[in-house]
Parts: C-alpha cells; structure tokens; sequence
C-alpha cells in the first residue's frame, strides 16, 4: 500500500505527506475533518479511506499517502474532535468542581459525536491535542496532594466513568428511535412487568429496595453522584 510504513510508526512523528511531488494539497485537519463529518453524519462504520478521499476530493490511493492506515484515519479523528475542549480554566482551590466541569465537557463532546466513546481506548492516548487535554487537567490537580501516577489514575478513571454513562445514552437514544411505539409506551410496558414479578414475592430484597428507592429518575444526578464518588476515593 502507498506510504505505509514497514515497521511501527506514530502518525504524528510521520510528515504530514510521504513522497515526493508538489506541496501537499490537503492538510491532516481537512482528512480528519472530512472523516468526523462522514461519522458524524452515517456513524464510525461509515468511515472509510475511500469514503474520506471522495469528501476531500482525492483518489483513495493518493489518501494514503497522507494517512497510510484506518487506524491513523481514526487517530486523526480522535486528535481533531480533542481540540472542541475549553481549556482556558485555570487551576482552582476545588479541584473537585474543576474535573467534574470537564467530566461535564467531555459528556457534551460525546453525544455531538457519538461514535466517540467506542474509540477511547489508549492507542489514541497522546496526540498534540489529547496531550494538550492531559496537561490541563493535570493543571487542575495541582491541588490534590498525590503522585502523578495516582492523578493519571483519576484522570483515566472519570474518563472512563464518561464513557461507560455516554454509550449507555447513545444505546438507548438508539434502541428508542427503533421501537414501533413510543418510548413512554416502552417503559410503562416493562414497569409493569418488573411490578408484577416484584409483588409475587420471590424478590423481597428488591421489593424492600423499591419500595425504599426507586433509583435516581433524574440522569444529570446520576451523573453527578458517579462523578462524586469517583473524586471523593482520591482524598481531600
């Protein structure tokens, strides 16, 4: 294939056209701009080098030359998506309020695109942009009295905590634009029969569960109660 390497490359330490010829015509911004455009729009399994090339206006073979694997294509993605973050908080006594604020960033940056969180993986872990990401939140900690592995730990951590809450989300947008009923008709269906297996008293720690708490209705709380939990095992 055109430009792909023959041992293990970063995309980023790569220049931004292998080969020779004249001054590159599209930029890494353009491909992944092009290539978050088709995901956005069809989803991540619309993504294709062929796909990007027809968006930018080149030949598939030529887009290697630029990108020389889908990997790097969704590296790209990744990086370029990164750069939606507002880091102009400075650090504050609360770390606290200042990580949930970002918790609260990357929430909003994965449902405008969200074919995001089936990527967060560390093989996309340190691109300029992510970089930039992970310095300002260590900017954040500066008050939180622990080792730096431990702060890459809570980074990883409320990360994750994102992910897991946003695909949650997005499955359930999902699977609602699916049904042939409402959404309210979806679950007063399967309230009543989580009610009717409950009451035959097969299930009494459940039942007294219920009974005592029925769970936080409200998503925006849950969020913050996992938020807040995550913080509060990483001292004062």
């Amino acid at each position: 294939m055109v430009g792909r390497p023959a041992v293990p490359e970063v995309i980023w330490a790569r220049p931004e056209r292998a080969g020779r010829g004249p001054k590159p015509a599209f930029s890494r911004a353009d491909i992944a701009a092009a290539a978050v455009r088709i995901a956005d729009a069809e989803g991540i399994d619309a993504v294709s080098m062929r796909k990007v090339a027809a968006e930018i206006g080149c030949g598939t073979m030529s887009l290697y030359n630029y990108v020389p694997r889908k990997e790097d294509l969704l590296e790209l993605m990744v990086d370029a998506i990164s750069a939606e973050y507002d880091l102009t908080a400075p650090p504050s006594a609360d770390w606290r309020a200042a990580v949930v604020a970002m918790a609260h960033q990357t929430r909003a940056l994965m449902q405008r695109h969200p074919w995001v969180p089936g990527l967060m993986s560390g093989v996309y872990g340190f691109s300029p942009n992510v970089l930039a990401f992970l310095e300002h939140e260590l900017s954040l900690l500066d008050g939180l009295d622990v080792p730096f592995g431990e702060k890459m730990e809570l980074i990883a951590l409320v990360q994750g905590v994102v992910t897991t809450f946003v695909a949650n989300e997005i499955a359930t947008a999902e699977h609602s634009r699916s049904l042939p009923w409402t959404e309210e008709q979806e679950k007063a269906a399967r309230t009543s029969y989580l009610i009717s297996q409950i009451s035959t008293g097969k299930y009494p720690r459940m039942a007294a569960g219920f009974a005592e708490d029925p769970g936080p209705a409200d998503l925006d709380v849950f969020f913050e109660r996992a938020l807040g939990r995550v913080l509060g095992s990483f001292g004062s």
